[in-house]
């Protein structure tokens, strides 16, 4: 067994499901060392395809972990959002890094991320294996040790559950990018009208805080009280001290600094004319922000 080889070869795609499968990078980073820790242990002859095993180990590792995890967020303080997988905007992909491509290019939208809260861990995994990472059913099934009849029903409930909100978004950076732009040109100048102008009329807003900063313990619903929202913040807090802006999972969002450091990320969710925003996620929980860069 060629352990740096198989560590370089799959370590960005275990990454991809562990951060699918629990919402934050600390997290999906650790169980995914300690599975290859766990791997390097075992005996190669008796593994006959590599991929499938390391899957299959991250896959059900998260389960169990995203179990336990759900527990804990029910005592978070506020609204729980995912880790958010801030990448930089930048248009020559050959000077990126090989893994930060694959990253970017295979990204989860923000608002989808969210959205796969509504599952269960199972469901979970069956959906980010069929839809994100496009798994057969036998795949999926060997994986998570079930029937291909089970696993087919399983992903269409999930689905069933999440279309119940609205349709999956695709990614849409280039048509978000210059709503985005407005919407902090209108922040910076105080120009609300501009504001309103960009949300839909059941626009919602959702920050977290963790308990660690000040944020809105509940979702704010609707154009009048989002704007309400924006209006009280904006003048104190809300644009820090500068701001870049960037790419949260695969589409286009802001980090807005304050004394060096990034104090929030700003995500958005638009509407299905990719027109208006209808979702506004804010993170501001420090420990949420670990990884993201300064520059």
């Amino acid at each position: 067994m060629d352990f740096e080889k198989t560590y370089a070869a799959y370590r960005p795609l275990l990454h991809s499901i562990a951060y699918r499968m629990l919402g934050t990078f600390s997290e999906a980073e650790d169980l995914v060392q300690d599975v290859f820790a766990d791997y390097s242990l075992l005996d190669a002859s008796d593994i006959h395809n590599e991929k499938a095993y390391l899957v299959r180990m991250v896959t059900n590792r998260s389960i169990n972990l995203s179990q336990s995890a759900r527990k804990r967020r029910e005592v978070y303080v506020g609204q729980w959002l995912p880790e958010p997988n801030v990448g930089r905007m930048v248009t020559d992909h050959a000077v990126m890094d090989p893994a930060e491509l694959y990253v970017q290019h295979e990204s989860i939208s923000y608002a989808l991320l969210v959205m796969l809260e509504q599952l269960s861990a199972v469901e979970r995994a069956v959906f980010v294996l069929r839809e994100s990472l496009a798994y057969d059913y036998d795949e999926i099934a060997a994986c998570l040790q079930k029937t291909e009849t089970n696993c087919r029903k399983i992903y269409s409930r999930s689905k069933e559950k999440l279309q119940k909100e609205r349709e999956l978004l695709p990614i849409n950076t280039v048509k978000a990018e210059p709503l985005v732009v407005t919407f902090m040109e209108a922040a910076a100048t105080g120009d609300y009208d501009k504001l309103v102008a960009l949300l839909t009329e059941e626009a919602v807003l959702v920050s977290d805080g963790g308990g660690k900063v000040r944020a809105a313990i509940f979702a704010i619903i609707s154009r009048a009280r989002v704007m309400a929202f924006l209006q009280g913040v904006i003048p104190r807090t809300f644009l820090g001290d500068g701001h870049r802006f960037t790419v949260v999972n695969g589409q286009a969002g802001v980090v807005i600094m304050k004394d060096g450091k990034p104090r929030s990320v700003i995500s958005f969710q638009l509407d299905p004319e990719n027109q208006h925003f209808e979702r506004i996620f804010v993170m501001l929980n420090p420990d949420k922000l670990k990884h993201v860069l300064a520059e």
